[in-house]
């Protein structure tokens, strides 16, 4: 029996009740598109097709001389929440009447399978059905005005085939892959064989998408052909629904087209991506420092408004070099290169030097700011003594908790501009070093990196470092736990965090010994001014992972000690006093630090009370959400008006925020940093990378790359660890490497500093290390020189 059944034109669609491929290619017509001829079946889950069905059928197809695809339109299909991608059928080159009625009957009975009910949950969805003319394809394929894998929003992906595009959809062929910038420039071209699309189709898929995209007012995919004559027909569009939320939705503004951004420097301290509350504690407090060691050195008037010298791009943290030329060219003795060496470790050409000031002006700055750094003793004790004033927010009032908080930040803000004045005085102590290291080597006939290593080692064998103490103490304890063979085995054989519970609850020595590592350094960790991410006392596995592979090391008898110092004190007096200088500023600078992780650690403490309380009393959904929001967001978030919107936005960061993680950034980047799509070429050869010498000696072994703290928990002893930058967190792995590289760093980099004490060879600043070297890999790291050499690849 056949039951009636109705047709609607293409162009008399205005919504969604006919499905979204419907309405999709209604709208990509009213823009002037190329869609092929064609109509709508509406409810076509009917046992057959109806006269008028039929007519219309015969009208676009010839009398069957033209096929036509015959393709699903369910409601709810090709929506903004699920895209029933595959779920329902299709049938391709139709025709005959026989088959067009065959082809519907299937599309509407794929309403009811298994696989589509499965999908969403339902079985029960109105069928519309799609009748459209074939296009004879040359080429067919798809294009998505973001990246779907990356989450970007900022790329345009293509990919093409030979012929339909069913070949695609199935995998039975290798694609055309292209990947296109919103300015429309190619910066990935991927040809498995010969092109599929020529430049001319590129262009216009890519210009023809984002008009599209721009019409839906977010991103879609789009399904396209060219027929034998070239021209482009589309032949679907619908949303992207797996994207993350927006990647660039917290960024900071930029503060000029062409300024200089690098991730060198602030990449040791916070590294990956970080949630918005800490860019607006974090980031907010490095930035107002580093401000307001302008504004001493006369390079701006006051504090302006926040991020200007550090900028929030993609979820990450970055410096602005271009605002801190002001102060290069306003104090003596500090080239342009000179700064850029000494935040990048190497002159960055892109930059422009602000106008030079007079003499007179500049020796008043350089007075200023040199008293300034090195005056910082006293402000050392005096944070340390409000740090420890500060009282973590324990109200039940939100409201209350949260004005504690921000006075909070106020006083992070103080910790970390003596943090930096700190890291002033150690830089240019160091500075000072390698220059007269360098003229020296010069003199006597060698080369500048000569003199650099030298500097290197004299540098070494600063005591009472607080990162190499806290290491200290730790290995301590592992040695501890080594003497007592039955306590190995069970610390071994348990799961990393049991392990540290039961040794920390424990009521002998050994236990008494990690309770009291935890209370003076339970504060530190990986990622430790994040406010989300736990610091080593409330990371039992994280920690026990790392106390595991010390154990081993120390049972097997491999780990590594401190070394005491230089080979020998230099002869001249000036040199031994400069080598005391700069590594009394390498102790200061790892302390401020360690004062910076104690008050951020308060802060967070506290956040982290402030959400528990907000998800208590029903007002957000979980109490980590909190971490989603920005400071001034909060103050809205404890009011009592409607946050759906703000809540729903939170979550949508929260979302994007493991995408971000994932991004690797070029150490320079102008104007608005955009991550690194493809690995850069920067060896020197095949198989020898240079970066700076940052810990001396010479060693051979095989290359364990960890790109993140726990990939670094695989590492074996004897391995070289190879990693984008270290911070506290990874010091215990210190103890069984045989060397460490970096991307980026300096001689001062925490990683630098802990592998000088550790006798470790370490190059730092290679730049790409971590992108052409492969763990198994075997190479030669030359401490002395800053070369890294691949022996054997895996």
């Amino acid at each position: 029996m056949t039951l009636p059944s109705s047709t609607i034109d293409l162009d008399d669609i205005t919504d969604d009740r006919y499905g979204g491929k419907a309405v999709g290619l209604a709208q990509l017509r009213r823009l002037g598109l190329a869609v092929p001829a064609g109509f709508i079946i509406a409810d076509a889950t009917t046992q057959g097709v109806a006269e008028d069905v039929l007519r219309r059928f015969a009208e676009i197809s010839h009398g069957g001389t033209v096929p036509v695809a015959v393709r699903s339109s369910a409601v709810g299909e090709d929506g903004a929440d699920q895209s029933f991608a595959g779920q329902y059928d299709t049938v391709l080159g139709v025709d005959s009447v026989a088959g067009f009625d065959a082809a519907v009957r299937k599309c509407a009975a794929s309403v009811r399978s298994r696989r589509a009910s499965s999908y969403s949950g339902q079985g029960n969805a109105t069928m519309n059905v799609v009748v459209q003319q074939m296009v004879d394809a040359r080429a067919a394929g798809v294009v998505f005005t973001a990246d779907p894998a990356s989450g970007r929003r900022d790329l345009v992906v293509i990919d093409a085939v030979a012929g339909l595009g069913e070949a695609l959809v199935d995998g039975t062929a290798s694609p055309h892959h292209v990947v296109l910038d919103r300015s429309g420039a190619v910066v990935v071209n991927d040809v498995s064989e010969v092109p599929v699309l020529s430049p001319v189709e590129i262009q216009a898929i890519c210009a023809d998408a984002l008009r599209a995209a721009q019409h839906w007012g977010r991103p879609i995919d789009l399904e396209w052909a060219i027929d034998r004559s070239g021209k482009l027909w589309w032949l679907q569009a619908r949303p992207i629904t797996t994207l993350p939320g927006d990647l660039n939705a917290m960024d900071s503004p930029v503060t000029g087209v062409d300024d200089v951004y690098t991730r060198c420097n602030i990449g040791e301290m916070m590294p990956g991506a970080f949630c918005p509350l800490t860019a607006s504690v974090s980031g907010y407090a490095i930035d107002y420092a580093m401000q307001q060691i302008q504004v001493v050195a006369r390079a701006q008037d006051t504090y302006e408004t926040p991020w200007l010298q550090v900028g929030y791009f993609y979820g990450h943290m970055f410096l602005n070099l271009t605002e801190g030329t002001a102060l290069s060219s306003g104090i003596l003795g500090n080239s342009l290169e000179q700064f850029s060496t000494s935040i990048c470790g190497r002159v960055i050409d892109e930059l422009t030097p602000k106008p030079p000031q007079p003499f007179r002006r500049k020796l008043g700055n350089t007075i200023r700011l040199s008293t300034h750094a090195l005056s910082v003793g006293p402000a050392i004790r005096r944070v340390n003594d409000r740090i420890t004033e500060f009282r973590i927010p324990s109200s039940d009032d939100p409201r209350v908790v949260l004005r504690q908080l921000d006075a909070g930040v106020e006083l992070y803000c103080d910790v970390t501009l003596t943090h930096v004045r700190s890291s002033s005085r150690a830089a240019v102590a160091a500075n000072v070093l390698e220059s007269v290291m360098v003229r020296q080597a010069i003199k006597q006939g060698q080369a500048e990196d000569d003199g650099r290593a030298a500097a290197m080692r004299l540098m070494a064998g600063a005591s009472e470092v607080e990162s190499a103490l806290m290491l200290a103490e730790l290995d301590a304890v592992v040695h501890a736990v080594a003497a007592d063979t039955p306590l190995t085995d069970q610390f071994l054989a348990a799961a990393p965090d049991d392990a540290v519970q039961a040794l920390r609850t424990s009521p002998d020595a050994n236990g008494n010994a990690l309770r009291q590592f935890l209370t003076r350094h339970g504060h530190r960790g990986y990622r430790e001014l994040c406010m989300r991410d736990p610091s080593w006392a409330e990371d039992p596995a994280g920690l026990g992972t790392m106390m595991q592979v010390m154990l081993r090391a120390a049972c097997d008898g491999t780990e590594r000690r401190p070394t005491t110092g230089p080979d020998e004190p230099p002869r001249s007096s000036t040199i031994r006093l400069l080598a005391r200088w700069a590594q009394s500023g390498a102790r200061g600078r790892e302390q401020t630090k360690s004062q910076m992780a104690r008050m951020a650690h308060a802060l967070k403490r506290g956040y982290r009370h402030l959400g528990e309380m907000l998800a208590a009393s029903g007002r957000l959904p979980d109490a980590d959400l909190v971490f989603f929001f920005d400071r001034a967001e909060l103050h809205r978030v404890v009011g009592a008006a409607d946050i759906d919107d703000l809540v729903a936005r939170a979550q949508s960061r929260r979302e994007a925020l493991a995408f971000q993680d994932s991004l690797e950034f070029d150490d320079v980047s102008i104007g608005r940093p955009s991550p690194r799509i493809s690995a850069p070429t920067t060896l020197v050869d095949d198989d020898q990378i240079v970066g700076r010498p940052a810990g001396r000696g010479v060693v051979e072994g095989v290359v364990r790359v960890a790109k993140s703290i726990a990939e670094a928990r695989e590492v074996q002893r004897g391995e070289i660890l190879v990693a984008p930058v270290t911070d506290v967190g990874w010091t215990p792995y210190f103890t069984v490497i045989a060397a460490l590289v970096t991307d980026i760093g300096s001689s001062v980099s925490h990683g630098a500093v802990v592998a000088r004490e550790y006798g470790l060879p370490c190059v730092v600043n290679t730049l790409v290390g971590t992108q052409v070297l492969s763990t198994g890999d075997r190479v030669r790291v030359d401490g002395d020189r800053g070369v890294v050499t691949r022996l054997d690849r895996h």
